[in-house]
């Protein structure tokens, strides 16, 4: 099937991401799909998938971001809920969850993922995406502005440079306050924290290399065939080069 994007992503990397996911919910040879998006944010990956027809529900614990992901909704086979995966009090199952960038926010991980487990159809398939927490960005961008943040006045400098290069505390993806990573997965221990719930390894990709590393960032995020490039280097390289992993999983 063609790709038509019907989100509000730009970037290289977000539509990379977008694709791996729908492509591998279209692998289920269901239109009648039901599909779960865990951590939903803005709806991005939602509304991509409803404007395919499938039955999308969208769940954040960040009442604002749900705010945000009903203002934009125009599909009547997408709702969206303000609950965790956790509370989420439904008798159906899925035939696909999406868990996107989501896990690395977690301090107890293991419950997220038994929860969606549960949730899943025995033929069914969980997509999960996580930046990778030994790659590029995370070394050079995430973990020294975590280490920032811990000292008052270094960190205000810091948020007026980021406002003087217009970045915000918030994405694309998401409205809510809260961003902060505090799990750094490696490919290893993202295949531990699935494989140890019964679940096997279908398909893992990278998604791009240094063009989100600040200050290349700045020219890249203006310049597409930058991304492109970028995002082509990250498939011919090894995993562990890459800023994010995709993987998507069904039952053994």
């Amino acid at each position: 099937m063609e790709f038509s994007n019907k989100t509000n992503y730009t970037r290289v990397e977000d539509l990379k991401r977008l694709k791996f996911i729908q492509s591998a919910i279209l692998s289920l040879n269901n239109p009648n799909a039901k599909v779960l998006d865990v951590g939903c944010g803005n709806g991005n990956n939602s509304r991509q998938l409803a404007s395919l027809g499938f039955d999308v529900l969208g769940i954040d614990i960040s009442d604002k971001t749900i705010e945000t992901a009903r203002s934009l909704n125009t599909y009547d086979n997408l709702r969206f809920e303000n609950v965790s995966a956790e509370d989420l009090d439904i008798n159906d199952k899925f035939d696909a969850i999406i868990c996107c960038e989501v896990v690395e926010h977690l301090h107890e991980p293991t419950p997220v993922i038994k929860s969606l487990k549960n949730l899943l159809k025995p033929d069914g398939i969980l997509i999960v995406t996580v930046p990778n927490g030994y790659g590029p960005r995370e070394v050079i961008m995430t973990k020294p502005m975590q280490a920032l943040m811990k000292n008052k006045f270094t960190w205000n400098a810091v948020v007026g440079l980021k406002k003087l290069f217009g970045y915000t505390g918030t994405t694309i993806q998401s409205e809510a306050e809260d961003l902060m990573h505090i799990q750094f997965f490696t490919k290893k221990s993202l295949r531990r924290l699935l494989e140890k719930e019964d679940l096997k390894l279908v398909k893992f990709q990278g998604t791009n290399f240094v063009e989100a590393v600040f200050p290349y960032s700045l020219v890249a995020n203006r310049v597409k065939p930058l991304q492109k490039l970028d995002n082509w280097m990250a498939d011919q390289l090894p995993d562990s080069f890459s800023s994010g992993f995709m993987s998507s999983w069904k039952f053994q």
